[in-house]
């Protein structure tokens, strides 16, 4: 068993190597043309998708904190693809609204991702991905209750 770990070991540092680290880019590459990261592509999906959306819902809703929710949203608000809204019952209170630039950035995005996602699917079959999903998954629940 210890002569198997460390070649084990190998095989998931090849992978990371020589494919996961390019997972992102793949992810991402749909979103670059507007000046956008993926994560900032997510932010902007969930305003186009919701209604009286906060920088405090999106960060409660990531489990990350304000300050790094704020930061991409300061790059949307700069680029012109959401803009802010006060709540006509508390002025303090701002909502996220996307521009119509912003709603259209997205859906091109949004397509884009798609074709992208449909072509992995149509080359791994459906039955394939979601194992990969559920191993994602499950991986992910682990790696949490261990922290």
């Amino acid at each position: 068993m210890a002569d198997q770990e460390p070649s084990l070991l190998d095989a998931f540092i090849d992978v990371y190597m020589n494919s996961l680290k390019y997972l992102d880019e793949f992810v991402s590459e749909p979103a670059k043309e507007f000046h956008l990261s993926f994560e900032q592509y997510l932010i902007l999906r969930e305003i186009t998708r919701h209604r009286q959306v906060t920088l405090m819902d999106i960060a409660s809703e990531r489990q990350v904190t304000r300050s790094a929710v704020s930061r991409q949203i300061k790059t949307l608000l700069k680029q012109g693809y959401l803009e802010q809204q006060p709540d006509e019952n508390d002025r303090r209170r701002l909502y996220l609204i996307a521009t119509p630039t912003g709603a259209k950035a997205e859906r091109v995005i949004r397509e884009r991702i798609s074709t992208r996602f449909q072509s992995w699917v149509d080359v791994y079959g459906e039955d394939r991905a979601k194992e990969i999903l559920t191993f994602i998954r499950d991986f992910s629940q682990l790696t949490r209750l261990k922290k």
